[in-house]
Protein backbone atom coordinates (compact mmCIF):
# COMPACT_ATOMS: atom_id res chain seq x y z
CA UNK A 1 0.00 0.00 0.00
CA UNK A 2 3.14 2.60 1.17
CA UNK A 3 4.28 1.72 -2.15
CA UNK A 4 0.95 2.86 -4.36
CA UNK A 5 1.07 5.91 -2.19
CA UNK A 6 4.35 6.82 -3.05
CA UNK A 7 4.10 5.64 -6.82
CA UNK A 8 1.02 8.17 -6.48
CA UNK A 9 2.20 11.11 -4.68
CA UNK A 10 5.86 11.25 -7.44
CA UNK A 11 3.07 11.13 -10.05
CA UNK A 12 1.12 14.17 -9.08
CA UNK A 13 4.13 15.94 -8.19
CA UNK A 14 5.70 15.44 -11.49
CA UNK A 15 2.40 16.25 -13.00
CA UNK A 16 1.82 19.16 -10.88
CA UNK A 17 5.64 20.57 -11.49
CA UNK A 18 4.95 20.36 -15.63
CA UNK A 19 1.64 23.28 -15.21
CA UNK A 20 2.40 26.65 -16.53
CA UNK A 21 0.37 29.58 -15.46
CA UNK A 22 0.91 31.62 -18.83
CA UNK A 23 -1.14 31.54 -21.62
CA UNK A 24 -0.14 29.63 -25.28
CA UNK A 25 1.77 32.09 -27.22
CA UNK A 26 -1.15 33.92 -29.86
CA UNK A 27 -1.25 36.62 -31.74
CA UNK A 28 -0.72 39.67 -29.72
CA UNK A 29 -3.75 42.53 -30.37
CA UNK A 30 -1.88 45.75 -31.53
CA UNK A 31 -3.08 48.58 -29.02
CA UNK A 32 -4.08 51.55 -31.13
CA UNK A 33 -4.59 54.97 -29.57
CA UNK A 34 -7.46 55.86 -29.07
CA UNK A 35 -9.05 58.91 -30.70
CA UNK A 36 -8.88 62.46 -28.69
CA UNK A 37 -12.45 63.06 -27.08
CA UNK A 38 -14.03 65.97 -29.35
CA UNK A 39 -13.79 69.57 -27.96
CA UNK A 40 -17.20 70.96 -28.07
CA UNK A 41 -17.25 75.03 -27.17
CA UNK A 42 -20.94 75.72 -26.59
CA UNK A 43 -21.39 79.95 -28.19
CA UNK A 44 -24.96 78.62 -28.35
CA UNK A 45 -27.09 79.17 -25.76
CA UNK A 46 -31.32 80.15 -24.87
CA UNK A 47 -34.09 78.30 -24.49
CA UNK A 48 -34.27 76.01 -27.57
CA UNK A 49 -30.73 74.67 -27.13
CA UNK A 50 -31.31 74.59 -23.53
CA UNK A 51 -34.23 72.05 -24.25
CA UNK A 52 -32.60 69.81 -27.22
CA UNK A 53 -29.57 69.14 -24.56
CA UNK A 54 -31.70 68.99 -21.11
CA UNK A 55 -33.42 65.59 -21.77
CA UNK A 56 -36.90 66.80 -20.46
CA UNK A 57 -37.68 70.43 -22.04
CA UNK A 58 -41.22 70.19 -19.64
CA UNK A 59 -38.96 70.32 -16.54
CA UNK A 60 -38.06 74.01 -17.99
CA UNK A 61 -41.82 74.94 -16.80
CA UNK A 62 -42.00 73.49 -13.63
CA UNK A 63 -40.37 76.20 -10.53
CA UNK A 64 -39.28 73.51 -8.71
CA UNK A 65 -37.42 71.70 -11.34
CA UNK A 66 -33.84 70.59 -10.39
CA UNK A 67 -30.67 73.21 -10.46
CA UNK A 68 -29.76 71.20 -13.34
CA UNK A 69 -32.47 72.27 -15.60
CA UNK A 70 -31.32 76.03 -14.67
CA UNK A 71 -33.17 79.47 -13.63
CA UNK A 72 -35.55 81.61 -15.41
CA UNK A 73 -33.09 84.13 -15.41
CA UNK A 74 -30.80 82.70 -17.70
CA UNK A 75 -33.58 83.02 -20.18
CA UNK A 76 -35.40 86.31 -19.97
CA UNK A 77 -34.14 89.61 -20.99
CA UNK A 78 -34.20 92.29 -18.48
CA UNK A 79 -34.60 95.99 -19.29
CA UNK A 80 -32.84 98.84 -16.68
CA UNK A 81 -36.32 98.79 -14.72
CA UNK A 82 -36.20 94.61 -13.82
CA UNK A 83 -39.13 94.04 -16.13
CA UNK A 84 -38.97 91.29 -18.61
CA UNK A 85 -38.72 92.30 -22.11
CA UNK A 86 -38.66 88.88 -24.09
CA UNK A 87 -37.70 85.23 -24.49
CA UNK A 88 -33.71 84.61 -25.83
CA UNK A 89 -34.64 81.32 -28.09
CA UNK A 90 -31.16 81.51 -29.32
CA UNK A 91 -28.39 83.19 -27.87
CA UNK A 92 -24.96 83.16 -30.10
CA UNK A 93 -21.36 84.04 -28.36
CA UNK A 94 -18.58 84.69 -30.98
Amino acid sequence: MKKYLSILMIALIATASGQTFQTPATKKAIKRPSPPPPVYKENVQGVIPRAVRGGNPLQMLNPKAPAKYGTAAQSVILDETGKWRGIKLFEIFF
